[in-house]
């Protein structure tokens, strides 16, 4: 940035003097118009920042979510190995029976339930889960300018 020289000449009159004032309140301008550009660039840093650290909040639900899915998914073949036991189970009891009596049963036992999941609470999860939707809905509206 070159800053305006001045004038040492001491030709005398007006001249020289408005031009020093008017250099020097051209160069006050000059700053004023960088001290609110620093402004600025100042709250534009502050608000990616803040997006920056909503982001990085987002990220470490989204690793727990992950951390909780491959848990999940890392006990399936124990919950397919159980519906095997129980499906096998039940194969030789109904060919055992049917090898005894020579009668086809009407009557073929089920194997034992194995998950069993409370009803009861249904509205109130389902109330919930609007209720987090809708917030993450207004969540995402705020975070888009």
């Amino acid at each position: 940035m070159s800053y305006p020289t001045r004038s040492l000449s001491t030709h005398g009159g007006m001249g020289p003097s408005s031009g020093h004032q008017s250099a020097l309140t051209a160069r006050i301008e000059e700053k004023r118009a960088e001290l609110e550009h620093l402004k600025e660039l100042k709250d534009l840093s502050g608000a990616v920042a803040a997006q920056m650290e909503a982001l990085e909040q987002k990220l470490s639900t989204l690793s727990d979510g992950t951390e909780a899915i491959a848990t999940v998914i890392g006990n399936w073949h124990n919950v397919l190995g159980a519906i095997n036991m129980a499906s096998t189970k039940l194969a030789t009891q109904a060919s055992a029976s049917t090898n005894r009596d020579e009668e086809p049963q009407h009557h073929v036992p089920l194997p034992q339930t194995l998950v069993r999941i409370p009803t009861e609470h249904a509205p109130t999860l389902q109330a919930q889960t609007e209720n987090i939707e809708a917030a993450a809905v207004e969540d995402a509206s705020m975070a888009s300018p």
